[in-house]
């Protein structure tokens, strides 16, 4: 018996994977977080199901629950919110079970951040504006970031940034992107995403902590910074070279004579 990482996407019931589908129905035992999963996602579950809340259980624990189904024969759907490449604990999950000789394996999922870009039409690339995104987090009561994956040195690329698990500290991050991408920069906080309580904000590094504390904002938002995030607005950005006007039988991006 199998125990299925599943990505549950951002929140809404049909934006997980086909596959995903498929092995939430067919799996006896479903894991989920209850912070962030919801009664639709879970209602892909077989009936009957053994639905297990792990907000308040710990690594070990959660652990016994795939063992335990594994001993009886039972496949596990272990849901985590958004995509299970980012920030979902996998690597730590699952090296036990590789000790306990539990087979895994992980269906990806719809990733926070571009749940948040679809929601606001925004893309994170856009031509000589802002070519790489960079996805980081906050580290304030979490595992210490890498000394060469601060903020600092991130923010002096100007790339479009994506903060996850930030949110409660969002005055004093902003404030330190100022000096790199000046205090009219676009930012974008969703909180939420494509659930019934779903809030968009928008505003500039000036301004967005302002509306966060407003709001009351206190977890399941992500953070977007960048240039990029306005380009829509404007004509101050060059088009794709990619859907340009092409020489017949030319590739795209051939430099033309």
């Amino acid at each position: 018996m199998t125990v299925h990482f599943i990505g549950a996407g951002p929140g809404a019931a049909d934006l997980l994977t086909l596959r995903a589908v498929r092995l939430v129905g067919a799996s006896p035992v479903c894991l989920y977080a209850g912070t962030y999963i919801g009664a639709e996602v879970l209602a892909h579950c077989p009936d009957g199901a053994e639905l297990v809340d792990t907000q308040s259980l710990d690594l070990d624990a959660i652990t016994e629950h795939c063992v335990r189904a594994h001993d009886a024969g039972h496949d596990v759907a272990r849901l985590c919110s958004g995509d299970p490449s980012l920030y979902s604990a996998i690597a730590e999950q699952t090296r036990r079970l590789d000790r306990a000789g539990v087979p895994w394996d992980v269906t990806p999922g719809v990733p926070a951040y571009a749940a948040a870009a679809a929601i606001v039409g925004r893309e994170l690339t856009v031509p000589e504006v802002a070519q790489s995104v960079v996805l980081t987090r906050a580290h304030r009561d979490s595992t210490q970031m890498p000394e060469t994956e601060s903020l600092a040195h991130f923010a002096r690329s100007r790339a479009t940034l994506v903060l996850h698990l930030a949110i409660r500290r969002t005055r004093e991050l902003m404030a330190s992107l100022v000096a790199d991408y000046g205090d009219d920069c676009p930012v974008v906080v969703v909180a939420n995403a494509e659930q019934p309580d779903q809030l968009v904000l928008r505003g500039t590094l000036a301004d967005i902590a302002d509306q966060v504390e407003a709001a009351g904002l206190r977890q399941a938002a992500v953070i977007l910074v960048g240039r990029a995030l306005a380009a829509r607005d404007t004509d101050d950005f060059v088009e794709s070279h990619l859907y340009g006007t092409r020489i017949r039988g030319q590739e795209p991006n051939t430099p033309r004579p």
